[in-house]
């Protein structure tokens, strides 16, 4: 009974490693800079291509959960930081292995991101799950506090 119990120990450690084996870190970059360069774009169908019908995404307010539930977050963000008026800086960015994350700001006309952040799992090159946070507030808020 004990070699048994050895054997499938060892096997489930095993699959583990051959996981981790194929997680490919550049893969996890490339997807992230495609992320950000159409995010900034307001590229709706460029963002949409790097998730997939099981991805989910995590924001304060409400949990999306397959492309059409994203997307519709993805038409307000883009309406809360239209690109041609835009100016959004990644402060900080970080990839392991099938995690990425950054930080980041944002100077659209109506809102002012003072601090965002977002943590993607990237597998298959495909954003599986996300989450976002940030500090948000209106334009002329900002504006009054200079």
């Amino acid at each position: 009974m004990k070699t048994k119990i050895a054997v499938i120990l060892l096997m489930a450690g095993c699959s583990s490693n051959v996981e981790t084996a194929l997680i490919d870190e550049a893969v996890t970059q490339q997807v992230l800079d495609h992320h950000v360069q159409t995010f900034k774009a307001n590229d709706l169908d460029g963002v949409m291509a790097d998730y997939t019908e099981e991805s989910v995404l995590v924001t304060p307010d409400k949990t999306y959960k397959g492309l059409a539930e994203i997307r519709e977050n993805f038409v307000v963000a883009f309406q809360m930081l239209p690109s041609p008026t835009t100016t959004m800086t990644v402060v900080n960015s970080t990839v392991i292995r099938d995690v990425a994350y950054i930080v980041w700001t944002a100077q659209s006309p109506t809102f002012t991101f003072n601090y965002a952040s977002d943590t993607f799992i990237i597998q298959g090159g495909k954003i599986v799950r996300q989450t976002y946070a940030g500090v948000v507030v209106p334009a002329s808020a900002t504006e009054a506090t200079d």
